[in-house]
């Protein structure tokens, strides 16, 4: 019960939430502002306006962006069990498979290039053809990554800002991402680009099988 506020960015992931003073100036393409108690706001920065702000009234389970959605990577639900029972007979890429929204939320393009490599898996095998085993250890890899990666801000890409307008730190730690022909730190095999549903994907040609 209860209003809930829901905010999406479908495409672009250009926009950023901040939180704010009151006093501070609105920038032009502030479009969403909310005031709470302690005087502080929390602004809605979206200038490609792809983003919206939605009032539910309701069970968020229930929402028609939300209700298909899988669990969260961090949740007890997301297991090696879950992920393989997902994976059986899939014929996309296993990269696909766990940036599929469906099937577990919030591992972005980013985090599945080096959840994967971290896994030692290749991001261009089928899904059906990852063993129980591999899962165990790529579940593992996804939460590992994720949980770094808040730990330390975030990932500094581009005009990547975290709330309070400071840059994210994690791209320091990245092994494979955007480090194309760069040597990879376990091997010294170059590291490979290659473009896996329309997204850049980066992975070792040694190290991931």
């Amino acid at each position: 019960g209860g209003l809930r506020l829901e905010v999406s960015d479908w495409a672009g992931m250009s926009g950023s939430l901040r939180i704010s003073s009151a006093e501070q100036p609105l920038r032009k393409h502030d479009h969403f502002v909310l005031s709470v108690a302690s005087g502080m706001q929390l602004r809605l920065y979206d200038p490609r306006r792809f983003g919206a702000v939605l009032w539910w009234d309701a069970d968020l389970t229930e929402h028609p962006l939300l209700s298909s959605l899988g669990p969260e990577p961090l949740e007890k639900l997301f297991t090696a069990q879950y992920l393989h029972n997902t994976c059986q007979s899939r014929k996309t890429s296993i990269k696909q498979h766990i940036m599929n929204s469906k099937v577990v939320v919030g591992v972005g393009n980013i985090y599945a290039s080096e959840a994967l490599f971290r896994a030692g898996i290749n991001p261009k095998r089928k899904a059906g053809n990852i063993s129980l085993k591999r899962c165990e250890k790529l579940v593992l890899a996804i939460k590992s990554v994720l949980t770094e990666s808040i730990r330390q801000g975030g990932t500094t890409l581009k005009d990547f800002l975290r709330e309070n307008g400071e840059p994210g730190y994690f791209k320091q730690q990245l092994k494979v991402y955007d480090r194309a022909a760069e040597p990879c730190q376990i091997c010294q095999t170059p590291i490979r680009q290659i473009v896996l549903g329309q997204r850049s994907t980066f992975y070792c040609t040694q190290c991931q099988r």
